[in-house]
């Protein structure tokens, strides 16, 4: 949106209760009428499962704040007379205020939905029921119906669901992607450290339950009752590989490599930057693969310090759930990705054939390997670290997909579905 406010007024309604989005932006932030007690008591009670079946949206907190949202909107539209409204989602249930804004005074929606919600790459892929599945369908096809214009982040997301979409609605979809700023990442180019080789991830990893429980633990009756209460009613597209979102793969290719190489012994580590799991779930799962010297977990890190990190290791790492043999390709792509390409950094990905694959393809310094392949993996490293303490470490020159990437591209993208819904209002008008 900064790269917007030279040429919109633009005003942001929100749930945060203290943010800033570019000079000229004014921001109104709203309290949602979240019933905390109600829902403390839920989870005391250990119903949270039925909390979350039960209110629309899967449970979203976000549910809470639509109304609010309208009040508040309606009247800065009846006082100010916008052009048009942006919803941007994730959550969803916040697709609501658009619809009922545009049914009340008319004004052009736009919704800028993100990832798909039946993107099965992500929570697309398990619903509580069957039935919240066919009201997420629903809920994605009205909600492009009735907008002006509808934008996805990723092509293979926005190309399955169009092909839903009557004839009169295709057009309605737009593509614009996450990017980053090349400014951010123009001073920011140092590599220190030549004595050791640093693989970095950065944001959320996921897949560390899966390997909280030995295998003789997950084998034991009460334990698989236990795991079929919790997803009882649960109905799910596909079984996405969870313990591929985990760095287990990746940790047994350094251990893999360093067995090769006996003197790059505790001269390779994986750092993890933002785990949201508690410490005594990571620190499990590691000990359980005899990974603890080798991986490590740290908390979240400010934007610029996250992007000085990217820039100082030695090699970015990103993996997405591996998807079953012989199913669709996927239409989730990490916002990482752009990041990451901003970077002078190798990049190792291990992706399912889909989006983030199609994406990362023929870049330069990128490996692409399957999330399980660790004997891919264990090249790959093997290869860089060599390079490395041979006093010839990679540098991967991408600066010709700089504009691409960057958000001033992505924001005249984002500008010109705006100007073709105001071209079109105007026309029928």
């Amino acid at each position: 949106m900064q790269h917007l406010e030279g040429s919109w007024t633009i005003e942001v309604i929100t749930r945060a209760e203290s943010s800033c989005v570019g000079r000229s932006i004014i921001t109104h932030s709203i309290q949602d009428w979240y019933p905390r007690t109600l829902v403390e008591v839920f989870h005391k009670l250990r119903l949270t499962k039925i909390w979350n079946f039960g209110v629309p949206f899967n449970g979203e907190q976000a549910f809470f704040w639509v109304i609010p949202a309208i009040l508040k909107a309606h009247q800065l539209i009846q006082d100010e007379r916008p052009d048009l409204v942006v919803v941007f989602m994730m959550p969803y249930s916040v697709g609501w205020i658009g619809l009922v804004l545009k049914w009340l005074t008319g004004i052009p929606v736009v919704f800028n939905f993100d990832d798909s919600p039946t993107c099965t790459d992500m929570s697309g892929n398990s619903f509580h029921s069957l039935f919240h599945y066919k009201m997420a369908v629903w809920m994605e096809n009205f909600y492009i119906r009735n907008s002006d214009a509808t934008i996805y982040v990723s092509q293979r997301n926005l190309d399955r669901v169009k092909k839903k979409q009557p004839l009169a609605d295709q057009n309605k979809l737009h593509l614009v992607r996450y990017g980053a700023d090349p400014e951010d990442f123009k001073y920011s180019q140092i590599h220190t450290d030549d004595e050791h080789f640093k693989i970095a991830y950065i944001g959320f990893m996921g897949g560390w339950f899966e390997f909280y429980h030995s295998d003789d633990e997950k084998q034991k009756l009460w334990r698989k009752i236990s795991r079929f209460l919790q997803n009882i009613g649960e109905y799910r597209l596909l079984e996405l590989d969870l313990k591929t979102s985990s760095p287990m793969f990746l940790g047994q290719a350094v251990k893999q490599a360093i067995t090769d190489h006996p003197e790059w012994d505790k001269r390779i580590k994986i750092d993890l930057y933002g785990s949201l799991y508690p410490k005594y779930v990571t620190d499990r799962a590691l000990e359980n693969q005899n990974l603890s010297d080798i991986v490590f977990i740290h908390d979240a890190v400010p934007n610029k310090e996250a992007m000085q990190i990217a820039c100082s290791c030695d090699l970015l790492f990103m993996t997405l759930p591996a998807r079953p043999d012989g199913a669709e390709s996927g239409g989730r792509i990490s916002a990482k990705t752009y990041e990451y390409l901003m970077t002078d950094r190798p990049i190792l990905a291990g992706v399912s054939p889909g989006e983030n694959y199609d994406y990362l393809q023929g870049k330069n310094g990128v490996w692409i390997v399957h999330p399980k392949d660790v004997s891919g993996m264990t090249e790959v490293i093997t290869q860089l670290v060599s390079e490395k303490f041979a006093g010839n470490p990679r540098i991967c020159d991408r600066t010709s997909i700089h504009p691409e990437l960057s958000y001033a591209n992505r924001a005249g993208q984002f500008a010109n579905v705006l100007d073709t819904v105001l071209s079109q209002k105007s026309l029928n008008s």
